[in-house]
């Protein structure tokens, strides 16, 4: 680890390029990696394409692309010279796209071949060149998508007969404008200096040393700050190796990856993890009487646990050191698990407006369902805590805390206090060794008609234990607890999928397959679709009564409902609540 003097991005490419010249940096899983000499290289390069189109100190570029090595490259390049990166999520829509690059006023993007198809519709007036990621060459803003492949244009198009000096940016000055899609409905510009992204980096490396030997295999989306900070900034920073997957991150995808780069760092969010539990591990730890009976032994229940990870530990490439977990709560079965399996996983809480991390710990020093104390270098404290419980808005102040939200000054205000205090909008507790404890949203939190504080996030996590539950939303409804699950169809009887299926099928087909008459053909499938109906009926009510007999009587539902669909989620896989409000609102 070596840490610039300066914090701000020129320092940390001059630093680790001059540092760790010839070791492996960014890759691609079973390919050649660039090293640190060659990242600096190319970061020289498209700093000098981006002078070439007018960028200077203070101008705005978006990323728009999947992760891949160059995605760091182009995130460097950017902030190194003083100019302001914007990375989006491919997940946003083309209108989505549009409104940032019109918000942000980007006067340039970066785009991969993958994502070019996007900016097919026109783009802001302000922008004026786009350079396709791959490759660093310039697109042509006229004709960016043609027959399905990208059309270069001549780099001489771009290019100004004086190539001005970049002016090298300062601590504090603007890094990075970071749009959310939260759970909040509105997307919001994060902005993130210089000092706020590295102090972040530096600290926790204070917390958790990472060494250039390390290697980690990234698999949640490089534009949210969780992944950019501590998966791609700190190994960065620590002359580590990064690797990159070319096709989703499917199990199919992973494992064998994972078998190729053998990593010692991985970061994950809790649902990965909670279903490699719950759906591997679960099943053959409960699926007989006698192991029933195995498990009441605490002493047995960490052995077969053990025996467990063995294999999980495995399959991952057999090195993991740290197996970091954010974005969301931990359930606390699988964090059982995990203690009990002597897994060495670390759980963090962060916001993207803490450029993410408040608060952490090593593996060695975890406690049962906390995210551990603040980092160092920065403070945290709770907001006129509960005299009873002790529970209180999270605050967090230091240098990692954002400059503010982009063209909100409004909004900003409204989230620090009058001495310069974060409100984070999560509540919490701290124990007396200062390790915090989350216990929700603000704006979610439930007042039952006695006046107690019901968090559906517990809730969830208790009906998410449940083998065959994919997700869970709860929710008050005409003062009473409701709960929408997603069910995992794999897990349910193959039959009662498969009826389900056909039922769904429109009546013409069914009428092409059997040869019936329309009316033979609706009676049958409105048939099928009952008793599916009513075989998940009977489910959700074996739910309901097994949670319930788990659940405090104030926190207990009164109706479990199927949701159909997936639940939309954001790229830390939290449900994304809004979406569900007016849903609700029709419902009462």
């Amino acid at each position: 680890m070596t840490i610039p003097k300066k914090l701000t991005f020129l320092s940390l490419v001059n630093n680790s390029v001059s540092s760790f010249s010839e070791r492996p940096a960014l890759g691609y899983v079973g390919k050649k990696s660039l090293t640190y000499h060659q990242v600096g290289e190319k970061v020289r390069h498209l700093r000098d394409r981006l002078i070439q189109n007018g960028i200077k100190k203070g101008d705005k570029v978006v990323l728009l692309a999947q992760n891949m090595p160059h995605w760091g490259v182009s995130y460097l390049a950017v902030t190194s010279m003083g100019a302001v990166v914007v990375p989006v999520l491919i997940d946003f829509t083309a209108e989505e796209i549009y409104k940032i690059l019109e918000h942000s006023d980007a006067k340039g993007i970066i785009v991969s071949e993958k994502q070019a198809h996007k900016l097919s519709g026109g783009l802001p007036a302000k922008v004026n060149f786009a350079i396709l990621m791959d490759n660093f060459i310039p697109l042509s803003l006229g004709n960016l998508e043609l027959n399905g492949s990208v059309v270069e244009a001549k780099a001489s198009q771009y290019a100004v007969a004086e190539k001005p000096a970049g002016e090298e940016p300062s601590e504090h000055d603007l890094a990075a404008i970071l749009y959310t899609s939260g759970t909040t409905g509105k997307p919001k510009g994060v902005m993130l200096s210089h000092k706020n992204i590295l102090s972040n980096a530096a600290n926790t490396l204070d917390m958790q040393p990472v060494i250039p030997e390390d290697r980690l295999l990234s698999v949640l989306p490089l534009p949210h700050t969780y992944e950019c900070t501590i998966g791609f900034i700190i190994p960065f920073m620590s002359g580590s190796s990064v690797y990159y997957l070319d096709k989703l991150p499917t199990p199919a995808v992973l494992l064998p990856a994972m078998q190729k780069v053998k990593p010692t760092m991985m970061l994950t969010v809790p649902l990965i993890i909670e279903k490699v539990y719950q759906n591997r591990v679960l099943p053959k730890l409960t699926g007989s009487a006698v192991m029933r009976t195995l498990m009441r032994s605490e002493r047995l229940k960490k052995l077969f646990h053990r025996l467990a990870i063995k294999k999980i530990n495995k399959a991952f490439g057999g090195h993991i050191h740290f197996f970091g977990i954010g974005g969301a709560k931990l359930n606390p079965e699988t964090e059982r698990f995990l203690r009990n399996a002597r897994f060495p996983y670390a759980i963090g809480y962060g916001l993207t407006e803490t450029a993410p991390l408040v608060a952490g710990s090593g593996p060695q020093h975890t406690k049962f369902q906390s995210t551990g104390p603040v980092i160092p270098g920065q403070e945290m404290r709770i907001l006129d805590p509960n005299p009873h419980t002790g529970e209180g808005e999270i605050l967090a102040r230091g240098p990692h805390v954002m400059q503010g939200y982009y063209k909100e000054p409004e909004l900003t205000r409204e989230v620090f206090t009058s001495d310069g205090w974060f409100k984070t909008g999560d509540l919490g507790t701290i124990d007396e060794d200062g390790y915090l404890f989350i216990r929700g949203r603000l704006k979610n939190v439930i007042i039952s008609s006695t006046g107690e504080n019901i968090y559906p996030e517990d809730i969830e996590a208790v009906i998410n234990t449940e083998q065959h539950v994919q997700d869970s939303l709860v929710y008050e409804l005409k003062g009473k607890l409701v709960a929408k699950v997603h069910l995992n169809y794999e897990e349910i009887d193959k039959r009662y999928h498969e009826l389900k299926e056909s039922a769904g099928q429109s009546y013409h087909e069914l009428k092409e397959s059997a040869g019936q008459s329309y009316q033979e053909l609706k009676a049958s499938a409105n048939q099928l679709y009952a008793q599916v109906q009513e075989k998940v009926k009977e489910r959700l009510e074996e739910i309901q009564r097994r949670v319930n007999a788990r659940l405090n009587r104030f926190s207990r539902l009164t109706m479990i409902e199927e949701q159909d669909e997936p639940f939309e989620k954001t790229p830390t896989k939290k449900i994304k609540r809004f979406l569900y409000h007016d849903q609700k609102k029709d419902e009462s």
